[in-house]
């Protein structure tokens, strides 16, 4: 089978191409640059010339594939210029609608379309599924943009019949990860973590299992329907607590309630047009740190896809394993 990945040199996306070539098939990708992918490369990707944002750049590399994994996206927290939250909008929603009318247009077979948690926004301790809606307002420049993505532009494409899967991932961390997540441990690692706010909760997904996740929404996902392929939830404290059961690192002992850390959001909304804040510290930052909790029930996606995500004490074992050998490494270079 030959399948079009957008995002292949992407943290998920990296991984998706990845499990499909280690079953033999073949991959077709884009970017803007593809001279400068030489990593995707060695991994038997064919990387052509291409982006989301153009429409008719796509036409020949998704031409003939039997199937299309959209996964790229923009991703940033605390956008510090209206040119940054346009750039969000123009590949969150209308790069996916390009992806989108293209499947349509050379009728492709099927599309698994990678959404996220964030569109529900705050589940405010509940563990939702997939017929939950939230209608506003966003934490995130990125909240809102996936949401419209998910149901202003693939939702309404799957009831005019385009063979769509939407497959919604949490947090999701692993080798690889530059995000915000990293971070974290990455400061837990060296001792520098002061703090873990209290009641903040996420579905923590192995970035292996997620794109299996993506595979098995391929495979055997119901054209039209979504399905959470999130792993289980933990708060930020209790994923530090697992943390120091595998490594014997304490944990911060201060625990910021939300309130605390809203009122610091809103100074650092304003600071973050005059400086460059690390993501963390950005309004948006803490907003999401503010008590916020992400959560989705993986069940569907057990029962109809047979998706089996690793606890998150096994995953952890694991990255902390990664992230203390790169820590010594660069220590002794």
């Amino acid at each position: 089978m030959r399948y079009f990945v957008t995002g292949a040199t992407g943290f998920i996306g990296r991984w998706v191409a990845r499990q499909l070539g280690e079953q033999g098939h073949e991959v077709v990708s884009v970017a803007r640059n593809p001279e400068k992918t030489r990593l995707v490369g060695e991994m038997g990707v064919e990387m052509l010339r291409g982006d989301v944002t153009d429409k008719e750049s796509l036409r020949e590399p998704m031409r003939g594939v039997d199937g299309v994994f959209h996964i790229a996206g923009w991703y940033k927290l605390g956008p510090r210029s209206k040119a940054e939250i346009e750039s969000a909008n123009h590949i969150n929603v209308d790069g996916t609608r390009n992806v989108m009318e293209m499947v349509r247009e050379l009728k492709i077979p099927k599309c698994v379309f990678t959404s996220t948690l964030a569109v529900f926004s705050d589940t405010k301790g509940k563990v939702v599924n997939e017929t939950y809606r939230h209608r506003g307002p966003w934490l995130s420049v990125y909240d809102q943009t996936k949401w419209k993505a998910h149901y202003e532009v693939v939702e309404k494409m799957q009831q005019e019949h385009v063979p769509i899967v939407i497959v919604q991932p949490g947090v999701v961390y692993g080798p690889g990860d530059l995000s915000g997540i990293r971070g974290l441990f990455i400061a837990y690692l060296r001792r520098r973590l002061v703090t873990a706010p209290q009641k903040t909760a996420f579905c923590w997904g192995h970035v292996e299992d997620t794109a299996r996740g993506h595979l098995l929404a391929m495979e055997k996902g119901k054209i039209g329907e979504s399905y959470i392929i999130a792993g289980e939830p933990h708060t930020i404290i209790e994923a530090l607590e697992i943390a120091q059961k595998i490594t014997g690192i304490k944990p911060p002992r201060l625990h910021p309630g939300p309130l605390p850390l809203k009122i610091l959001s809103g100074l650092m909304s304003v600071a973050g047009y005059l400086v460059k804040l690390p993501e963390a510290y950005t309004g948006e930052g803490l907003r999401i740190a503010a008590g916020v909790t992400c959560l989705g029930s993986n069940e569907k996606a057990k029962r109809d896809l047979g998706f089996a995500p690793r606890t998150l004490e096994a995953g952890l074992r694991e990255v902390l394993a990664f992230e203390r050998a790169e820590l010594k490494r660069d220590l002794t270079q």
